[in-house]
């Protein structure tokens, strides 16, 4: 086994065959689940398989979907409908209803895997998830968390993707009565019994403000987009990082301050999250300070260091949720939208490929844990943590480096699609041969 370091600037068939060795090795750990099914445990160490959006089997199949149409190749076409018949398995018994964790992502999926390959048995199963988790909502809450990847707002994203507005509206309003007002805006706890009030878009403020702005501005509902901005408000005013950059430390009081660190730069609590709220502000209100905001952000993170590796614990992730992966979509979102220079994106690839694990049975990354020996953990398979992830965003990378389409196979509901911006407006980019006589 080798791991490749050192690498210049690359060309792009390099990272798109880096790309096919990735889901090589992914359909390689994959496990038969009886039927004829598949399925992915969240490390290949695992005893049994995870159906999850976030780290198992539900995130690794838009992955597939994004291959088939990348490659042209109904391999993975066959893998995703295998995989399917997993989930179709695993919705009735799951016990969380939640966007990223449970129910409602594995759903949206399905939902895909029927219309991309015309599977009826998944469409069927994606509407009875969605029932499922309406008949499970106590007029509050689906359960401890509430926010975007465990609670109400993912929910009302995954109801609003899934043609379901009414539940998504539903999903939504308890935020009206649980805010929390603030000198600047509102906030919310998110989860029961937890001092901290965390800010950015995994399990924060800004992830609510996503769930609001997207689900109201979707239903006419200005009453949410209005609580999406006061919640922005409250988050806004927290930037240390002005007046070019903008920075937010991860919670106040500091949430388990012994093992996170109070600032960071991904997706899930840093300015690359934020980011894609600010996107979302500026399509719905209309308002050009929120692309000011978003960019601000870039400037943070573009400035920040990553992805070097600067101490322990700075810059130890490659994947989609809290690493480069992360970083990379919003550069490609950025490239799409504003025609962007690739540098820094393809700092971020190179930095990918002088990362990766290759042998004989594929190409996959690790991540790194500072505090634990050894400190290079055992390589991961899903969305948020793992091979999938990077994949998925390495393809995109490609297709864009060569002037193709910038929208996924599948939409992930807390990602805006891409705009072009422009000094009065933002138009929607059309995937390629859209119609748009009609």
């Amino acid at each position: 086994m080798t791991a490749v370091d050192g690498v210049g600037t690359l060309a792009v068939d390099e990272v798109e065959a880096l790309a096919a060795e990735g889901l090589r090795w992914l359909l390689g750990v994959a496990r038969e689940t009886g039927d004829g099914g598949l399925g992915w445990p969240a490390r290949p160490s695992d005893g049994a398989v995870e159906p999850m959006l976030y780290d198992g089997t539900a995130g690794i199949v838009p992955v597939l979907l994004e291959a088939r149409r990348h490659f042209g190749d109904d391999v993975y076409g066959d893998a995703a409908l295998r995989a399917a018949r997993s989930l179709v398995a695993a919705v009735d018994d799951c016990r969380d209803d939640s966007l990223y964790f449970g129910r409602t992502g594995m759903a949206l999926v399905l939902r895909a895997v029927h219309r991309e390959l015309g599977d009826s048995a998944a469409g069927a199963a994606a509407g009875r998830a969605m029932a499922r988790v309406r008949s499970r909502f106590d007029g509050t809450r689906w359960g401890e968390l509430f926010e975007l990847m465990g609670g109400n707002a993912g929910i009302g994203l995954g109801a609003l993707a899934a043609g379901d507005a009414g539940l998504a509206v539903l999903a939504l309003e308890p935020y009206a009565r649980t805010a929390e007002e603030t000198a600047a805006g509102v906030r919310w706890a998110h989860r029961p019994g937890v001092e901290s009030r965390l800010h950015h878009i995994s399990h924060g403020t800004l992830g609510i403000v996503y769930g609001l702005a997207a689900v109201g501005g979707a239903t006419g509902r200005t009453d949410l987009v209005e609580l999406a901005r006061a919640g922005a408000a409250d988050v806004v005013a927290r930037d240390e990082g002005g007046p070019d950059g903008f920075l937010v430390p991860h919670s106040d009081p500091q949430y388990v301050p012994d093992l996170i660190e109070r600032y960071s730069y991904g997706w899930c609590h840093g300015p690359a999250g934020d980011a894609q709220v600010f996107r979302l502000l500026r399509d719905v209100l209309a308002e050009p300070g929120w692309q000011a905001l978003a960019d601000r952000c870039w400037h943070t993170v573009t400035h920040s260091g990553l992805p070097r590796r600067l101490r322990p614990s700075f810059w130890d992730n490659n994947a989609r949720c809290c690493g480069t992966a992360g970083v990379l979509a919003l550069a490609c979102d950025r490239m799409a939208e504003q025609g962007d220079s690739p540098d820094f994106a393809q700092v971020l690839v190179t930095d990918l490929v002088a990362r990766v694990t290759r042998d004989a049975d594929g190409a996959r990354w690790s991540n790194v844990e500072h505090r634990a020996t050894p400190s290079t953990l055992e390589p991961r398979t899903g969305w948020g943590a793992g091979t999938a992830g990077i994949v998925r965003e390495l393809l995109r990378f490609v297709r864009l480096s060569e002037s193709g389409d910038p929208h996924y196979a599948f939409a992930w509901p807390d990602q805006p699609v891409v705009r072009r911006v422009t000094a009065q407006a933002t138009d929607p980019i059309l995937p390629a041969g859209t119609d748009v006589t009609s």
